[in-house]
């Protein structure tokens, strides 16, 4: 595993990067975590010959931390100048969760710049749902002198994650959405801010649609396949919104067996 930083449009980006393979995949993870989600999967996309480059979004694990929260959009053209300063003039792109909508608002703008996509849990929300967030931003939890806080914030993850199973997983992503610090919220006040309807509609090239049944927002991916059923869609079994480092094996297979295949189509 290899990581450095880059010039974007809020500061430095840090990034992890594994593999050395011609075909190059760029993964955007869920708020509040960082690129580190992918890190158990990272050495099956290498080892299919995929150059795996996963970014902390701006905000979150060691890149810098916008002035105030950015919207989709933003968050898109920081994932561009990455491209940019990495001399891609196309890669792949997996987004999960919040990522999943930063890159489709990417592949909606700049098509030429996508192989293929793959939203992993859509955040597709309906009208009714965004009407609810209008307004979302939190501060940071309070901090107790006895520490409580710690039990606070990890038994609210539990909360999130019914049908949780990895101890390791859910301590790494608690710590990740700590080091976010006061201004953990930006990507989800981004996300439910941002309508994708008509920014999903309008894809088109190579698309995958990826889920599991224990995803908190697992109906949304269904809500979206239904929307565009000639998309590709895959569906693993159980699991919740750490799925990736729950079934790192099943879900690599899934994502190389796509993008290989749809590198053969470019």
């Amino acid at each position: 595993m290899k990581r450095g930083y880059l010039d974007g449009p809020f500061g430095q980006m840090h990034y992890y990067e594994m593999g050395t393979g011609p075909v190059t995949l760029v993964l955007a993870h869920q708020s509040p975590v960082c690129g580190r989600m992918f890190e158990r999967a990272m050495p099956y996309l290498a080892a299919a010959g995929i150059r795996a480059i996963s970014i902390d979004t701006p905000g979150y694990g060691n890149s810098d931390v916008p002035s105030s929260p950015p919207e989709i959009h933003d968050y898109a053209d920081s994932y561009i100048e990455v491209l940019n300063q990495l001399g891609l003039n196309q890669a792949h792109f997996l987004g999960h969760h919040t990522g999943g909508g930063i890159l489709c608002n990417l592949a909606a703008r700049f098509p030429e710049r996508v192989s293929s996509l793959t939203l992993n849990g859509p955040p597709l929300f309906t009208k009714e749902m965004l009407e609810q967030f209008k307004g979302f931003e939190l501060a940071s939890h309070p901090i107790h002198e006895d520490g409580s806080h710690l039990i606070e914030s990890w038994n609210r993850r539990l909360e999130y994650s019914p049908g949780w199973s990895d101890k390791v997983a859910m301590h790494r992503r608690l710590l990740e959405q700590l080091w976010a610090g006061d201004t953990w919220w930006f990507g989800h006040k981004a996300a439910f801010n941002y309508d994708m309807t008509d920014d999903f509609k309008s894809l088109s090239g190579q698309l995958m649609i990826l889920t599991n049944t224990g995803d908190d927002i697992y109906q949304l991916a269904k809500n979206a396949h239904e929307m565009r059923p000639e998309i590709k869609y895959v569906e693993l079994e159980g699991g919740t919104h750490d799925i990736v480092d729950e079934q790192p094996e099943a879900w690599s297979k899934a994502v190389t067996d796509f993008v290989l295949q749809a590198e053969t189509k470019r």
